[in-house]
């Protein structure tokens, strides 16, 4: 018999750690190659975490909702044979990846725009030597930002292991920071082998109303979506495109291109083929903002909002969306698509995206005001196809004839987009799709 310690694997270029959200295997169950022992998420992404050898889990180092770093032993699983006590050593915590600054282009790179200096900022660094605590990079970095010193983080109640504070007992303390609610210090356990399951509490109130306590995802959602809306100064501006050829053409060649290519064509590449056309045209609008600087991005990464089952909603993004034909753009999609909702996807495919598409038109909706993915500054909404009458212009004469119309809707930061801007880009979204050739093959 030997011991092979499991460790939390590497999850992409910029994850360092992850939170322990749920074990899939109870210490003593017998676990197979490739099998699924337990769930992981970062701050992005929730991912499943296989056994990557057979044998018998007969001990787990990490509660649920713990903040673990990457390379750290998080259990351990007596395999078959041999009699070393470890098949893989523990690997060091990565270290922090910090944003490459130099790849993007400054605006200042670009003719007629001038350089907007930033004001330094000064980070004051807590000093944690003195605490006698320990505390992940995630849960430090937290508390720098929102003030909280070392002196007042030893006086937060942690539900990890060994008392550890999680990033999740940070948060409740900050929401119930000043308004007289005092957390309940956890039990602790002399052992973290037997990790609980809990499920949310519902509370039954008022008859029959419910309170349901927000999963993880959205709670996330929500802080970001509400750190848009004060980040960015939002405005929208909407288009009507008659986008007749486009369902014409999808008519003439979804078959054959399904029979070819083993993939559905939906519209959803033909519009992100539109739209990186357009940001082609004007790539002030895929730029993000840094202080007072306006970084442009010189690679066109889209992404894609995608409904989940549970009802929350991701963003997976599809890398230099510019540099695929018609049949890469549909493979990633679909892709993209199907293992978001079997939570299936790797963190670094829902980061930096520089532009995002959102298809209201899947739920029968017209046109909706989406809001900006931060740190990006514009975001379109496509509504749903309808058969309208419309008025065409003729060589006799203008005609009334029935087509297929879409709203697009561009909301945008108007802190570095102008309605100028804005309005041109989504009319020229509109107009490569009503430009779209019935004749081109798939």
């Amino acid at each position: 018999m030997a011991e092979y310690q499991l460790t939390l694997p590497k999850m992409g270029e910029s994850v360092a750690e992850a939170t322990l959200i749920k074990w899939v295997k109870n210490i003593g169950d017998t676990i197979q190659a490739d099998e699924i022992i337990l769930e992981i998420a970062t701050d992005k992404v929730d991912s499943e975490v296989p056994s990557p050898v057979a044998g018998k889990l007969i001990k787990v180092l990490f509660n649920e909702n713990d903040v673990v770093q990457v390379g750290e032993v998080i259990a351990l699983i007596e395999t078959e044979g041999g009699t070393a006590s470890s098949s893989v050593p523990p690997v060091a915590p990565a270290p922090e990846v910090l944003p490459d600054l130099e790849t993007p282009i400054l605006a200042a790179d670009i003719p007629g725009i001038k350089e907007l200096v930033a004001e330094p900022n000064v980070a004051v660094e807590a000093d944690f030597s003195k605490t006698h605590k320990f505390y992940s990079p995630l849960v430090k970095s937290i508390a720098a930002e929102e003030g909280i010193t070392p002196a007042e983080l030893d006086e937060v109640s942690g539900t990890g292991a060994d008392g550890k504070v999680t990033k999740q007992d940070l948060v409740d303390y900050i929401a119930h920071k000043g308004d007289g609610v005092t957390k309940v210090q956890a039990p602790q356990s002399g052992s973290v082998e037997s990790p609980k399951t809990t499920t949310p509490p519902v509370q039954v109130v008022s008859g029959s109303d419910e309170i349901i306590e927000m999963d993880r995802m959205r709670k996330l959602i929500a802080e970001h979506m509400v750190m848009s809306k004060q980040t960015s100064p939002h405005v929208t501006s909407f288009v009507e495109a008659d986008v007749t050829n486009v369902v014409r053409w999808r008519d003439r060649v979804k078959s054959t291109f399904e029979k070819r290519e083993n993939e559905k064509l939906t519209f959803t590449p033909i519009f992100i083929e539109a739209v990186a056309k357009a940001i082609k045209d004007f790539p002030m609008i895929n730029v993000s903002v840094n202080g007072q600087q306006i970084i442009v991005k010189k690679d066109i990464n889209i992404g894609m909002a995608t409904a989940l089952p549970s009802g929350n909603l991701i963003v997976p993004v599809i890398k230099r969306a510019d540099l695929l034909n018609m049949v890469g753009l549909s493979k990633s999609v679909n892709d993209l698509a199907n293992r978001a909702r079997n939570n299936k996807l790797q963190p670094d495919e829902v980061r930096d995206g520089t532009f995002t598409l959102t298809n209201l038109g899947s739920f029968g909706n017209l046109m909706g005001t989406p809001i900006i993915n931060q740190p990006q500054v514009a975001i379109l909404a496509v509504g749903a196809i309808k058969k309208k009458p419309a008025v065409l212009e003729t060589a006799d004469g203008d005609v009334i004839a029935i087509r297929h119309m879409m709203f697009l809707s561009l909301s945008y930061d108007h802190r570095v987009v102008d309605g100028g801007l804005g309005g041109s880009f989504v009319r020229r979204v509109a107009d490569y799709l009503e430009a779209w050739d019935v004749n081109r093959e798939a």
